[in-house]
């Protein structure tokens, strides 16, 4: 049954950023690490694929956290790129845990093989643990920088959250604003709210009212698919 009240919603944020943080584990990147191991990608298409590679890049909502990997939303938007005859390649980067300090890190390596288009959804956690806000920006900004040096006509696809006012409501304004400038100052395509129509609705959420189910996944495919369409336009056509 769907929640009335926006603040139940938001929390959910908090709660699925927090137990980010505790399910890191052994694959989340230590801090203070100059490299850490690239992840398995949870979503990819087979090796003789061709068409532009998608890069899903961010925390556990990305990577699917309590589901099996076809049941991830980067999957779902594999499975609907092939049944409308679109070839490309999706790769599911998510790590659990990730902060974006972590992910500025890590991208370097993941960078290592092309990305013609690059959906990046951290900042999450950097809420939880109160990180000032221009940290976040910066390394949000390192992470774009990176990607459009390694992949100069590289698509980037900013994923925006948002979390409830008891952090403040001075910070809460803030966070929820940095992704529509960092969008806007890198030209890139924004998502304003990643778990819209998700967080908060019980019906979407696993028994942990923390993590999206299956469910769940499938309604943030369906809000990321237009997006992930006009980035694909926008790729050079000699992408491959």
């Amino acid at each position: 049954m769907k929640k009335s009240l926006l603040y139940p919603l938001l929390a959910v944020v908090v709660l699925l950023t927090a137990a980010c943080g505790s399910q890191a584990g052994e694959n989340a990147p230590p801090e203070g690490s100059a490299a850490s191991p690239t992840p398995t990608p949870r979503a990819q298409v087979a090796e003789n694929s061709s068409g532009p590679r998608v890069l899903f890049f961010g925390d556990s909502i990305t990577a699917g956290f309590g589901l099996r990997e076809d049941q991830a939303f980067p999957a779902l938007l594999d499975n609907r790129l092939d049944s409308l005859g679109i070839e490309a390649e999706l790769v599911n980067a998510g790590l659990s845990g990730e902060t974006t300090a972590a992910g500025l890190r890590r991208i370097d390596w993941v960078l290592q093989n092309h990305v013609d288009v690059l959906v990046l959804g951290l900042g999450g956690n950097d809420a939880l643990r109160g990180v000032d806000l221009s940290s976040t920006r910066e390394n949000l900004q390192g992470i774009v920088d990176k990607t459009r040096a390694s992949n100069p006509e590289a698509v980037v696809v900013v994923a925006g959250m948002m979390i409830p006012p008891n952090f403040g409501p001075d910070y809460a304004r803030e966070f929820a604003e940095l992704f529509p400038e960092l969008a806007q100052n890198n030209d890139a395509i924004l998502i304003p709210f990643i778990l819209d129509g998700v967080g908060g609705f019980d019906e979407y959420m696993l028994p942990d009212q923390i993590h999206p189910n299956e469910a769940g996944h499938r309604k943030v495919a369906d809000l990321v698919e237009p997006y992930l369409l006009e980035a694909l336009e926008r790729v050079p056509q000699q992408a491959s």
